[in-house]
């Protein structure tokens, strides 16, 4: 175990469900084929092989790997692109401690690299190499170009397929595949293989098994549709409050036997196509308190629960598992004693998208970060600073 640089997973995406069409759609969609799943193969054979020299005639637009370039025809996807997680692979989190770990096991750092910078050309000590490329992290090359050659899904319905030949179309026009619309195109990434790191007999890293044992799998909604509906690029998850929000059905009811109230507050997964959450690295935090008439919580009245998979710093074990299953719901049960008039109990949800990450990096910087000792410091600060309040709910317990 190299506990230094044991943790660098995916993004802690969350699964919801798309528009009622797009569900729709979804469970008329078959699984994927033979054909696709070998194309799924060659596309994220690891490592990806580098790009070789692009078609003569290309322009400087066309030869570029920037996303920036994309961007000149692409704006819309582009602009998505740089306010999702996934430009942000490279962060400071993960760049710190690439910093150390380039010079002591280059073969794990290009491990790393295989999804949050997967490109040949950028991952360090190669001819191709470009620093600024790396930087970027999963950019839309990544995805969409193998040797130069741009792959992306079918074309909506009703689209006009160009009738000119694919040498006069931009970058030689786009090789199109169902396999862009399938959860196995995010399983190459968001899921460890079979004989990957495990505690407790679960992979560390288990979303897409998570989705596959699931009804949203049974039904044919697929990561795409609640991830990227629309086709936007935006990926949103576990890091934005209204996406958590819409996938969760939380209530608060009290009843009063006597002196005693008894608060039930509930949270159901309704739109979680996988574990809530996903990944060891969030944590949800139910708390339960009693408030008096001033709006002061009084002591000794709260108590805490946590929803998340928790593991030690260094993974060498598995703390609790009490996440959610998708379809699935917690019920957590406050008993209070009501001595007075003018109390309230208040229920409040916390998620904290990168809990683990705030943990790990401060043994970090105590241990001695080196090198990459700023980019930890940011990214510990960072990680603190993620946390949101998905449910505050005040419920009276007695009459005035």
């Amino acid at each position: 175990m190299k506990p230094y640089w044991v943790i660098l997973l995916g993004f802690g995406l969350l699964l919801l469900p798309g528009s009622e069409q797009a569900i729709g759609q979804a469970q008329r969609r078959p699984g994927v084929s033979p054909a696709e799943r070998d194309f799924l193969n060659r596309h994220w054979r690891r490592p990806i092989p580098p790009q070789g020299a692009p078609p003569q005639r290309f322009s400087p637009v066309e030869r570029s790997l920037a996303p920036q370039s994309c961007g000149t025809c692409h704006p819309a996807q582009f602009a998505d692109w740089k306010t999702s997680l996934h430009s942000k692979s490279m962060g400071p989190g993960v760049a710190g401690q690439l910093v150390e770990m380039v010079k002591t096991d280059p073969e794990d750092a290009r491990t790393c690299l295989n999804c949050h910078a997967p490109l040949a050309e950028q991952a360090s000590q190669n001819p191709a190499f470009d620093a600024s490329l790396q930087a970027q992290g999963l950019v839309c090359a990544g995805c969409h170009v193998r040797g130069h050659q741009r792959f992306g899904p079918p074309l909506r319905e009703g689209s006009v397929t160009p009738a000119a030949p694919r040498q006069s179309l931009p970058h030689n026009g786009v090789t199109r595949n169902r396999a862009f619309l399938q959860s196995e195109f995010c399983a190459s990434c968001h899921q460890f293989e079979p004989d990957g790191f495990a505690l407790n007999g679960t992979l560390l890293e288990n979303t897409y098994e998570e989705w596959r044992a699931s009804s949203f799998a049974a039904r044919g909604v697929q990561c795409q549709d609640c991830h990227m509906p629309d086709r936007r690029h935006l990926w949103r998850g576990i890091h934005d409050p209204e996406t958590v929000r819409g996938a969760l059905r939380i209530t608060l009811n009290a009843e009063r036997p006597g002196d005693e109230a008894v608060v039930t507050l509930t949270i159901a997964s309704v739109g979680v196509g996988h574990h809530f959450p996903t990944y060891v690295t969030p944590l949800v935090v139910v708390r339960g308190e009693l408030i008096d008439r001033a709006g002061r919580p009084v002591p000794g009245s709260a108590e805490e629960h946590m929803i998340g998979r928790q593991v030690a710093l260094d993974l060498s074990r598995q703390i609790a598992d009490t996440r959610i299953p998708a379809g699935g719901q917690a019920r957590f049960v406050f008993r209070r004693r009501v001595d007075r008039t003018g109390l309230r109990f208040r229920g409040t949800v916390t998620v904290r998208p990168d809990e683990f990450y705030a943990g790990f990096f401060e043994s970090l910087l105590a241990a001695g970060a080196g090198a990459g000792t700023a980019q930890i410091r940011e990214a510990q600060r960072a990680a603190r600073g993620s946390a949101f309040v998905i449910f505050e709910r005040d419920m009276p317990l007695t009459r005035e």
